[in-house]
């Protein structure tokens, strides 16, 4: 008996399942109790990033047989795998903090060759930690399948002294343990009670950032990234995601249908109201880069310049995840950016209705707590600003969320380190001094190699007091949970000869959130005369695998550190094939 709602003639599973040449292929389904009548249905793949690495990830797996029920209930055959996660609250403040941003390309790699080589007709992804969550979504719009994203949740708050508190707590207590403002009983009670659920991060940190991100961009259902990841409702969201992507397939809307520029900027809308990561500038030109769209760090920058922040979230706020989806969430949120008139209406979801759709349905207002009236935000720009300047001539970026004015102007002479675990250990003996810049250089895509994140410093700067007393610029990354004058991705970075790999002690460095500046006081005749006595970028101990191979084939930070030449240079659609 054949599912007569879906024709195979046009799906990618036909290769798998139609016709009397396709008899060994079948019989390998039968060795997995799949029934004729499943067998040829529409095959979906049900992707996680599950694993027992982190809390952020170590729901998906029950999320997904959710979904499965979802896909089952609508004439579809679920088909599960995983891929990997390096999740960067373990990877941070070490090593592995390389391999971060070089998973994300992993993801969407091996979602794309696990969906190629069995033919699957659609996606439903689940991610829960930072670099997941945008690789899966560029694996959807890679492969131009109908595509549902599914975020796993955030973590609940922890408690302490009547407080909630969160990870980034936690990385800051480091600092202020030695600072010796802290005992280490006290050290040891935070960290005890900081995590007490699995989710992500509770904070306006990078998961959530582009967790919400999936919703504005339309590639995932209204409201589903909100309840945190104990909540059972969560099930209820992936029962739901699983029938939507069903509905797609039969309607035939694809991932670059919801993916197109106005959705992109819509996205970008949401990261700047929200006060979100400084990785999104990263993340959104990756994704638009699978679709063949022309969307680099100045493009986001622009709309987050033009956006009120209006929505008071950590780590610049006074709240988390959990606070915001009680307060409404997502829709709620664009709900008040469509009355200033700031979003595109007309971009498809995945739900099949578009945006202005969706928020019609919407009845709930801004509580004025955690997300404030568009009319009285917190602040007429938007929480995350781009920077340019004979620093950084293909840019830089800052998270301004939680800064008053007068704190989002500084200059000072630089102290250059060469890589982190130089600041670092600079920043513990307290060898830096009030008023400097530190530079932290050689941690780019490709110089790092892998772009870490500065948490481990910037952390312990503020546990010390003196998060606001020095500023920091690295062309590496920063944590979502970052604060302070912090500005990461400047490009072009030091491996590829930018000018922060120019810079020595002593030199006056500007930088000014208000106005966009990144400068240093050196004249482009000077600047000429030390690149002509670069010596070229420094060696690293990363000589071969996958970090040695990652480093070979990443571009700029600018557009997203891809290692691909994404959907302009195409010869075939997948689903077409």
């Amino acid at each position: 008996m054949k599912n007569t709602r879906f024709d195979k003639a046009n799906l990618p599973s036909r290769h798998v399942t139609e016709g009397p040449e396709r008899a060994p292929h079948r019989s390998y389904f039968y060795a997995m109790g799949i029934s004729e009548e499943e067998i040829h249905q529409p095959f979906i793949g049900v992707a996680t990033c599950w694993n027992e690495a982190a809390p952020c990830n170590i729901a998906l797996n029950r999320q997904a047989q959710s979904v499965k029920m979802g896909v089952k209930a609508q004439g579809g055959t679920p088909r599960e795998f995983t891929t990997i996660t390096v999740t960067d609250g373990i990877a941070m403040g070490h090593e592995g903090m390389r391999s971060s941003l070089a998973s994300r390309e992993a993801i969407a790699d091996s979602v794309e060759l696990t969906m190629r080589g069995h033919c699957y007709d659609a996606i439903v992804g689940l991610a829960g930690c930072d670099k997941s969550l945008p690789g899966m979504m560029m694996a959807m719009v890679r492969l131009n399948t109908p595509s549902v994203f599914l975020y796993g949740g955030s973590i609940l708050p922890g408690r302490l002294n009547g407080k909630d508190v969160t990870v980034q707590d936690v990385f800051e207590a480091v600092g202020q343990h030695q600072a010796g403002n802290l005992s280490s009983c006290e050290l040891e009670k935070l960290e005890a009670v900081a995590c007490p659920s699995a989710g992500a991060c509770g904070g306006q940190f990078t998961a959530n950032t582009m967790a919400c991100v999936s919703e504005a961009i339309g590639l995932a259902l209204p409201n589903s990234s909100g309840a945190p990841a104990p909540y059972e409702s969560r099930d209820a969201y992936a029962e739901a995601s699983g029938a939507a992507v069903m509905n797609l397939i039969e309607k035939n809307i694809r991932a670059r249908d919801i993916v197109t520029l106005k959705s992109l900027e819509n996205a970008a809308r949401v990261v700047a109201c929200t006060g979100g990561s400084t990785n999104a500038g990263l993340h959104l030109p990756a994704i638009a880069h699978e679709a063949g769209l022309d969307f680099d760090l100045f493009d986001v920058c622009d709309i987050f310049r033009d956006t009120p922040y209006f929505v008071d979230l950590k780590p610049g706020g006074a709240y988390v995840a959990k606070d915001l989806y009680e307060a409404g969430g997502v829709p709620v949120v664009m709900r008040e950016l469509r009355k200033a008139g700031l979003i595109h209406e007309d971009c498809i979801t995945a739900t099949g209705k578009t945006i202005g759709e969706e928020l019609d349905l919407v009845t709930r207002e801004a509580d004025g707590k955690v997300i404030y009236p568009v009319e009285t935000p917190l602040s007429a720009t938007g929480g995350v600003v781009g920077l340019k300047g004979n620093l950084a001539p293909d840019g830089a970026i800052v998270k301004v969320a939680g800064m008053t004015e007068d704190q989002q102007v500084f200059s000072g002479p630089a102290r250059v380190f060469e890589c982190e675990e130089d600041a670092f250990a600079a920043v513990q003996a307290r060898t830096y001094k009030e008023g400097e810049v530190i530079v932290i250089r050689n941690e780019g895509p490709a110089g790092g190699p892998g772009m870490r994140e500065m948490l481990a410093t910037t952390a312990a700067l503020s546990g010390q007091g003196m998060g606001k007393k020095v500023a920091l610029i690295t062309d590496g990354r920063f944590s979502g949970a970052t604060r302070g004058f912090c500005v990461g991705h400047v490009g072009p970075e030091a491996a590829h000869g930018g000018p922060i790999a120019l810079l020595k002690d002593g030199d006056v460095i500007t930088l000014n959130a208000i106005t966009g500046e990144i400068s240093v006081d050196l004249s482009d005749e000077e600047l000429a005369t030390r690149k002509a006595a670069w010596t070229g970028p420094r060696d690293t101990i990363y000589a071969t695998g996958a970090l040695w191979k990652y480093a070979q084939l990443v571009g700029n930070t600018r557009q997203g550190a891809v290692t691909h030449p994404g959907g302009t240079q195409e010869q075939h659609v997948y689903m077409d094939l």
